[in-house]
Parts: C-alpha cells; sequence; structure tokens
C-alpha cells in the first residue's frame, strides 16, 4: 500500500469562450527602468499541447492525472454568439477534461443550451447541488438523468459522484455550484440549487462512510465561499474552483497579482487559474492514506508568443527617451524566464479545429471598425486605490444605454448597469463590433426601461454593492456592482446596514441636486438587472416595466460609439464615490 498518494492535476476555469490566444499586457523593472510588455496567452491549442504534455509526463511518472474545469466555458467572445455552445463542446472534447462543474454562464438563457451541451460533451459535466427532482416530466428537454449530468440525489441529500480508480483506491470528483443561481443566472423555474456547504457535508459523510477518502470538489463558487467552504467542511482533499476569476501565484514582477497558489484553509488547499483561458493551472499533490494533504507543490503558467512588444512606461522622465533593441532583449528574456511562463507550443489539431470550423465567421465583423479609442480604458468590478471610482468602461456603457433610450423617452432620468455584464476593458486602437460583441458586451440582452419610487433606488444600490462586497450578506461576486449615468450615488460600506447609501443625486440643468424618495423616476437597465438578479430586486418594486424590444445593450453601445467615439477619450463626471468596509 502506497504510504504517499500523489496527483498530478491541471486545471482551468472561467474561459468564457477565449479559444484564441488573449491580449495580455505586464510591467516589468529592468535595471531600474519600468516596461511595459504586450504579447498574447493561452487559448485552447496552447492549452491542449501543455495538458497532453502533463497528462503523458505523469503517466510516464506512474502517477494518477486529472485535467479538471471549474466551470464558465459559456459566453465572452463571438464564438459564443455565433455558435452558443456547440464551439465549446468541440473543443474542450479535444482537450479531453475528466470532468467540468456547471457554472452560472452555462444557465444564462435557461436549461435548454444546457441539454444541448450535454448531448455533444464527450466527459461529464457536475452540479452536485443541482436539483432537478421538480422537473415537469413532460417538458421538452429535461435534464434529469441525462447520462452525462452527475446533479443533486434527493434520496440520498448528496451530489452524485464521478469516482476514477486511485492507485490501490478511489478518488471522488464532486461537483458544486453557486446556490444562489437564480439571482444571477436564469435556470428554468423547476430547476433548484441546493446549499453548496449542506450538500458538500452530506456528500464527503456518505463517501468517508464507504470507504473513499480522497475527495476532490470541483467547485463554481468563488475563492471567498471555497474559503467557507474549506473551513467549515473537514475531509476535502483539495478544492479546484472558479467563478471569481482568482489568479493565484506570485506575478506581482510582472505588474500583477501576488496571491499564493494553494491556499491551505483546514488543511484543504484551494487553486484556481484566473480566466479567458490565459493560464494553465499545474500541481502535483501528495496525500496520505485518509486522503489530506500533505504536500502541494504548482503554480499557474503563462503560454506566452515569442514575440513581445516592449515599451517604455509613459512618465515624464521618460518622454524624451527612445528604447534600444537591446532593452527590448532584456525584458524579453526577463518576462520568458519568469517561473509563472511558458511558451507558445500549440496542439496543431485544435489551432486548425478553430481557424477551419469557426474563425471565418468571425471575420467580417472585425473588419467592421466603430472608432479608434486613443487611450485603454480600464473595467474594475469594484472600485479600488488606483480607480477610486471604478470602472472607466461601465459609465460609458450606461451613457450609451441613456441615450438609445432618450430617443422614445424624453423624460427618462437615469441609467444603471451591473459590473458584470462589462466582462473587459477597452484597449487603445480601432474598436470593431466584434471587439463589442463578442469581447466587451456579449451577452445580447434587451433594454428595460421602469418607473420608481426614490426610496427604492437607495436599497437597489446598496443591496447591489453589499452583495458585490459581502458587506454583512453573502454576495454573489463583484458582477453585482452598480455604475450609473444620470444620477450619482455615494456609499459608506462602515455605517449601519440600510443607512450605507448616504446620498443619491440626479443631474439636471447642469447641476447636481439630491433626488426625493418620495418622487417617480425613470430609469433604464438590462432585462437581466431589471428581473432583481444579483442584488437588485427592489427594481421589482417598480410602478412599471417596458421592454425596449428595438434595442439591446450592446447594440446600444455600437450606435452611441459609431457616433461619438470621439468623445469616450474624455473622463465622464465620477458617478461612484465609494467607502469600503473593510
Amino acid at each position: 500500500m502506497p504510504k504517499n498518494y500523489t496527483l498530478s492535476l491541471a486545471h482551468i476555469n472561467d474561459t468564457h469562450s477565449n479559444f484564441e490566444p488573449s491580449k495580455i499586457k505586464f510591467n516589468l523593472s529592468v535595471d531600474g527602468q519600468e516596461y511595459q510588455a504586450e504579447t498574447k496567452t493561452g487559448g485552447y491549442a496552447r492549452l491542449c499541447y501543455q495538458i497532453e504534455t502533463a497528462r503523458k509526463k505523469a503517466h510516464d511518472d506512474q502517477k494518477a492525472f486529472l485535467f479538471l474545469h471549474g466551470g464558465d466555458s459559456f459566453q465572452g467572445t463571438l464564438y459564443f454568439r455565433e455558435f452558443k455552445g456547440a464551439a465549446n463542446a468541440h473543443l474542450l472534447n479535444m482537450l479531453n477534461p475528466d470532468a467540468m462543474v456547471l457554472g452560472n454562464h452555462e444557465i444564462d438563457a435557461g436549461n435548454s443550451p444546457v441539454l444541448a451541451f450535454l448531448n455533444r460533451i464527450e466527459f461529464p459535466l457536475l452540479a452536485g447541488n443541482m436539483d432537478l427532482s421538480q422537473e415537469v416530466t413532460d417538458k421538452e428537454g429535461r435534464l434529469k438523468d441525462h447520462p452525462m449530468l452527475l446533479d443533486y440525489d434527493p434520496q440520498l441529500k448528496c451530489a452524485k459522484v464521478l469516482l476514477k480508480p486511485f492507485y490501490d483506491k478511489k478518488i471522488a470528483i464532486v461537483g458544486i455550484t453557486l446556490d444562489q443561481m437564480p439571482l444571477i443566472a436564469r435556470p428554468d423555474p423547476d430547476t433548484h440549487f441546493i446549499n453548496a456547504i449542506d450538500t458538500t457535508v452530506n456528500t464527503v459523510t456518505m463517501l468517508k462512510q464507504q470507504g473513499i477518502d480522497h475527495i476532490v470538489i470541483l467547485s463554481h463558487l468563488g475563492l471567498d465561499q471555497d474559503r467557507e467552504l474549506a473551513e467549515k467542511v473537514d475531509g476535502i482533499s483539495v478544492i479546484v474552483g472558479g467563478h471569481s476569476h482568482t489568479l493565484q501565484g506570485n506575478f506581482s514582477d510582472l505588474g500583477l497579482s501576488h496571491t499564493e497558489y494553494a491556499e491551505v484553509i483546514n488543511h484543504t488547499p484551494i487553486i484556481h487559474a484566473s480566466k479567458y483561458a490565459e493560464v494553465l493551472g499545474l500541481a502535483e499533490i501528495e496525500f496520505d492514506v485518509q486522503g489530506k494533504c500533505t504536500a502541494i507543490n504548482g503554480d499557474n503558467y503563462f503560454m506566452l508568443d515569442e514575440q513581445v512588444d516592449v515599451s517604455l512606461i509613459s512618465t515624464e522622465a521618460n518622454a524624451a527617451k527612445q528604447i534600444t533593441p537591446e532593452q527590448i532583449a532584456k525584458v524579453t528574456k526577463q518576462l520568458q524566464s519568469h517561473s509563472g511562463v511558458l511558451g507558445d507550443e500549440a496542439n496543431q489539431a485544435v489551432h486548425d479545429t478553430i481557424m477551419r470550423d469557426y474563425r471565418p465567421a468571425l471575420n467580417a465583423l472585425e473588419e467592421q471598425v466603430l472608432a479608434h479609442i486613443p487611450r485603454d480604458l480600464i473595467h474594475t468590478r469594484l472600485p479600488s486605490k488606483h480607480f477610486p471610482h471604478g470602472s472607466e468602461i461601465a459609465p460609458w456603457v450606461c451613457r450609451s444605454m441613456y441615450k438609445a433610450t432618450k430617443l422614445s423617452e424624453p423624460e427618462l432620468d437615469f441609467a444603471l448597469h451591473n459590473a458584470g455584464g462589462v466582462r473587459q476593458s477597452l484597449n487603445k486602437g480601432n474598436l470593431s463590433v466584434a471587439d463589442v460583441l463578442g469581447r466587451i458586451l456579449p451577452f445580447e440582452l434587451p433594454l428595460v426601461k421602469y418607473q420608481i419610487q426614490g426610496q427604492y433606488l437607495y436599497q437597489v444600490l446598496e443591496s447591489s454593492i453589499n452583495a458585490a462586497t459581502n458587506n454583512g450578506v453573502t454576495g454573489t461576486g463583484a458582477g453585482s456592482f452598480p455604475y450609473t449615468y444620470g444620477i450619482r450615488y455615494f456609499y459608506d460600506g462602515k455605517l449601519e446596514k440600510n443607512q450605507r447609501i448616504t446620498l443619491i443625486e440626479e443631474y439636471r440643468q447642469g447641476q447636481w441636486s439630491e433626488i426625493d424618495k418620495d418622487k417617480l423616476y425613470i430609469g433604464v437597465s438590462s432585462a437581466y438587472t431589471a428581473a432583481g438578479k444579483e442584488g437588485y430586486d427592489a427594481l421589482l418594486k417598480a410602478h412599471w416595466q417596458q421592454d425596449l424590444n428595438t434595442m439591446t445593450l450592446p447594440e446600444a453601445f455600437v450606435d452611441f460609439v459609431s457616433q461619438h467615439g470621439n468623445l469616450i477619450e474624455n473622463p465622464l463626471q465620477p458617478n461612484v464615490y465609494y467607502i469600503s468596509h473593510r
């Protein structure tokens, strides 16, 4: 009997249909000078090459190997807009994961796309706390009892579990997803999600009783909820997570995060692999006979182009300096020698499949240029030290919604949008239709106008911020953070609940004035937000709501940018004034 049980593990999450390499920027210091290095990373062909390499090495070393996907394969690029889940299933089959957990974006449009995905995939989809026991029996497109789905067992009150051989034992893979799913996605009404912690406790207990001690939780809960899960549930060998787009690893010398890879809580390591297929997580994990992790070594790895564009960080001192070939070579070498960087080797079959079967449909949209963006505009979901008013993009999206709606609703007062509805930053250079529809605003959501009393605006703003920051509530992720146009708000997270929005002002005739809590105002939001998702439930107290069937959210932004693209270089007045509770 082995004394230690070693698992070689590859993991990805929140890939969001990013099949091709993505642009990425790093900041490096070389010989006392600051540089920016821009290149491309990841994509499915590079992922496949590295996964196959890791799989072969594990086989040669006679070690067990798993490749797991932490959910949210859907949405994010034109590939999903054009092909829905068909391309995702096809290309994931080529990567050959052992399992994937259901993410919230898989079920954005109800259960039907999940069924189509299940019918195409050659690996199990895990959703151990998704309860289908009340699914309508004669409905078309039932998920219940699908052979590729491991859902909730209501009799045992446990997740259905994927078991695999593991030396002289078995290893269990349990898929746990967000129990707040109805708040952030659109599952069918007959589909329910059971408490994540309760389901995990019951499932781990059941497995231990069966003599199965090596237990992997494949989670789409986000890092904060993974921490809570590890703390409250004994006996989990490792949590492989997703949802929060967390880049673990020490990348501070590249101008990125320094977050511990494999944070350990209650003897359970938690591992995440960022987003958008930019990195691959690779770990070597040792367990004892009881399934407890005794050692873990690993990291996230960027898979970078050989070609790197290097420039001096723009400062007054650098204004007259010219970068030399020697400096470019030094910066490139330092970047590519980083311990968290791999090369651009790619699986040819995956690359050819993308280029042949899927890429041609995107080319025409990329040729439709809307505007030239003079500088990078950063999208950050929450305000921060560097961006105290939050996203630089979301307010422009709100303005485009406002302008589009004002044409048919002259009495419109404001636009309100959630941070998660904007997916990426806006890069300097030409902005195409493909950039907007595929990367920045990939959700084809209708706009909804509504009339609401001022007091409920106080409620909706505080509730959505509380949810985004876990301030006294179990939140649904930072994507619920609100951005506005036409109104501005002041939030103090250190105050008592229901008192944290200290002021909301409206912009009228060139000046700001406090809104009247008793007065009725007309606003516009996406259909997702207007439905009360992610802390926006007070919008359901509107006197009326009306779909704008002639305009979707991305169409409004495309229309605005094509007419007013030159405006975007000028910053909008801040509409978000935020004090954190931490």
